[in-house]
């Protein structure tokens, strides 16, 4: 388990000492769809869901998952978030929705988590307040496209 920055050396769980590292600019960009039916799509895009803006919630829902990642995933630390943007894009050759998260701080250690988790929380509460119209729904393509900032560097998630 030695690459593993999660494990100690027996092989234990704990959360990583980030004290020594610099603070640095950091931004992470994730990404996620919602497949859905045609129709349910138009629902959406037209405004005719029964429990309101289904974009305008999951936007603020993705954003306060992405302020609440620390309390969600065990060994993230709690980080000063300075941004978080949730873009969601209706594709009707999806057909769904394409969401995208982006958010950045000036800390320790990266934001990857959170963007993950923003763009997974948005994606459920998509499926959450159209699942009466569509329960097939699909939620796909969770990744992190971009990562900057810190000791490792860029990254960039192949086209």
């Amino acid at each position: 388990m030695s690459g593993l920055t999660h494990f100690d050396a027996a092989g234990h769980a704990h959360m990583v000492d980030v004290s020594a590292k610099p603070v640095t600019a950091r931004i992470a960009v994730a990404q996620s769809a919602v497949k859905m039916a045609p129709e349910t799509l138009a629902i959406i895009t037209d405004g005719r869901a029964a429990k309101g803006d289904v974009l305008g919630i999951a936007r603020l829902a993705g954003i306060m998952a992405a302020k609440k990642t620390a309390d969600l995933i065990p060994l993230c630390h709690p980080l000063p978030i300075t941004k978080v943007a949730i873009d969601l894009v209706p594709d009707a050759a999806l057909p769904g929705v394409m969401i995208t998260a982006t958010v950045k701080t000036g800390g320790q250690t990266g934001v990857e988590m959170e963007a993950l988790t923003a763009v997974s929380i948005a994606a459920l509460t998509i499926y959450d307040m159209m699942k009466a119209v569509d329960k097939a729904m699909e939620i796909t393509a969770t990744k992190l496209i971009l990562k900057d900032g810190g000791k490792s560097g860029r990254y960039e998630a192949a086209p």
